[in-house]
């Protein structure tokens, strides 16, 4: 198998209690050029872990993180996410779940909008797009899975914004949740470039986002249907 060189590396911890799966995903980004720094099995131990670094001054670009691990197998953590979130804002959290957990995924998305996504376990046999993910949330990006934006946006309270929004202007709000650029939108939608700045600009507009919200906008946009 040949893997591509990555020309942004970056720093990776894993919390999952499989061990299995925890040396998969170590495997699927140091192939592809990434610093696996450490994995742990439950979420008391991650937020040991990210604090030891962070006193070492080598706090990681992102954490990795299964929702439900020891002891109880229920939020542990995705509750060690959003406490890390809180206490280190500079640092990526991509949760990974194995099925949409909408309370959970709320909560992560509250506050802040940088570095934050929430992706299904199945996803993770999509490598590159799981990779790229990893990166883009290390680089203070959203990573959405497509069926998380999907149920999160069809449960919105603000069902009066969301109906002022065409039917292919939301399918373009779904494609930016999930983290795609401009371009990959359109090869999604097979459009122009153009036609996708132009919806984009639309939904800008009805959500009432200014240019001076700057490159926040695209969040922005998407925490306006997600935040309950």
């Amino acid at each position: 198998m040949v893997v591509q060189e990555v020309t942004d590396r970056v720093r990776v911890v894993i919390a999952e209690d499989s061990v299995l799966l925890r040396e998969g995903l170590t495997r699927l980004l140091t192939d592809r050029g990434h610093d696996v720094v450490a994995g742990v099995g439950d979420g008391e131990a991650l937020v040991k872990l990210v604090a030891g670094l962070a006193d070492e001054g080598a706090l990681p670009d992102v954490v990795v993180a299964d929702v439900r691990m020891p002891p109880t197998h229920t939020d542990e953590g995705v509750r060690a996410a959003v406490r890390l979130r809180k206490e280190y804002p500079g640092l990526g959290v991509l949760v990974l779940s194995q099925y949409v957990e909408e309370q959970y995924a709320t909560e992560l998305l509250a506050g802040s909008s940088r570095g934050v996504g929430y992706l299904l376990k199945d996803r993770v046999a999509e490598v590159r797009e799981f990779v790229d993910a990893v990166v883009r949330v290390a680089g203070g990006g959203t990573a959405l899975d497509p069926e998380v934006v999907q149920q999160l946006l069809g449960r919105s309270r603000q069902q009066d914004v969301l109906a002022n929004l065409t039917p292919r202007e939301r399918e373009v709000l779904g494609l930016m949740a999930e983290g795609r650029t401009n371009s990959a939108i359109a090869r999604q939608l097979v459009v122009s470039d153009g036609a996708v700045e132009k919806h984009i600009s639309n939904i800008f507009l009805k959500l009432g986002l200014s240019p001076s919200d700057g490159d926040h906008r695209r969040v922005l946009a998407v925490l306006t249907y997600l935040k309950s």
